[in-house]
Order: structure tokens, then C-alpha cells, then sequence
């Protein structure tokens, strides 16, 4: 059965860690979408790229997807949190056992649901308190995986998030040969 997964983009994203995630999935042959948090045709980030979106989020049917997709940035991990629609969907999608991803600032969204409570995960350098303060533990690995949860640091390790979330979703093997494919030495 074919994989697929919903990259979330919000006003302010991380070009990097959102672009990444979305090609190395798909060359992967993960069906992944990119959604629009407000609806809009395209999304800027907060270099001033401009990127077109597949849908928008109350479009979306969450039951269609293996894993939910955050990327970090600022304003964008605010403008993401700040969507009451999405919270409430990545809860109840996390609550079902499915998986859900954070990079960057973005892991903070994820504490301040509750769901990295005696959980190791990684955030952005100088934002470990957000995880601290919500029972989290910072695991200072450049992706972390805890049960259903993934988590990572920031655009440098947005390779190794997307390789991560390639062998999660299909195996180690695939995500190895992909890295080799795009002359990346893992870490």
C-alpha cells in the first residue's frame, strides 16, 4: 500500500526544512501534499519564497495520511500553532497512533499539546526549554524518534529528518539507497 503525508506550510515557514521533507519523500515515492493552513493558493516563506500548494486544510481528509508533517521557522511554527483547526487534528490524528513530525522551533507545538511529555526530542538550539518545561527531554541528536513521534533541529538536519521519516514510513534500506542517490553521507 502506497505511503503518503501532509507537509503543513503556514505563513513564515522554513523553505529548507519544508522543501526538503516534501522532495525527498516524493522521490522516495511517498505521495505527499502540501497544504495550505489558511486555505491560500501559495505560501510564502520567510525568505520570501513563494511556493504553490496542493490543497488547503479544511480540505484536508486526515484519514488519507500516514504522517503530519510541522516545519519550523519563524513566523511560521506561531502561525501554525496558532491554528486551532490543525491542533485539534494533529491530536486526534497522534491519539489514533499515527505518526506526526516536527523540525526546528516546530517540536515546540508538540510540547505545548502535552504530547512529548517523558519523551526524548530535539528542537532548535536555544529552545530546549520549550520542551523542558513541558516534560520533554532534549535528546541532542539531530533527529529523534519516540514512539510515533519524530522530531529534529533545524535546515541542517533536514536531510537526515526526511531519511528518517523515509525509513520510518517504508524501511532503512530504501532511505540508505535514496541517500546515496543524492551523494549525502549521513551523520
Amino acid at each position: 500500500m502506497k505511503k503518503s503525508a501532509a507537509v503543513f506550510f503556514a505563513t513564515g515557514f522554513e523553505e529548507v526544512e519544508a522543501l526538503t521533507v516534501v522532495d525527498l519523500l516524493r522521490r522516495a515515492g511517498i505521495e505527499t501534499v502540501c497544504v495550505s493552513i489558511d486555505d491560500s493558493k501559495s505560501v510564502t516563506g520567510s525568505h520570501n519564497i513563494t511556493v504553490e500548494m496542493d490543497t488547503g486544510l479544511k480540505r484536508l481528509d486526515f484519514s488519507l495520511f500516514d504522517i503530519v508533517i510541522c516545519p519550523g521557522g519563524m513566523p511560521g511554527t506561531k502561525n501554525l500553532e496558532a491554528c486551532e483547526w490543525l491542533i485539534k487534528n494533529i491530536r486526534s490524528f497522534y491519539e489514533n497512533g499515527h505518526y506526526i513530525a516536527a523540525i526546528c522551533a516546530a517540536p515546540s507545538i508538540f510540547a505545548h499539546m502535552g504530547l512529548l511529555q517523558g519523551r526524548r526530542a530535539c528542537i532548535y538550539p536555544g529552545m530546549e526549554e520549550e520542551l523542558y518545561r513541558h516534560g520533554a527531554i532534549d535528546s541532542h541528536n539531530r533527529v529523534e524518534k519516540s514512539g510515533t513521534i519524530i522530531t529534529s533541529c533545524g535546515v541542517g538536519t533536514a536531510i537526515d529528518f526526511a531519511l528518517e521519516i523515509i525509513a520510518t514510513l517504508l524501511d532503512r534500506e530504501t532511505a540508505n539507497k535514496l541517500a546515496r542517490s543524492i551523494v549525502y553521507t549521513q551523520q
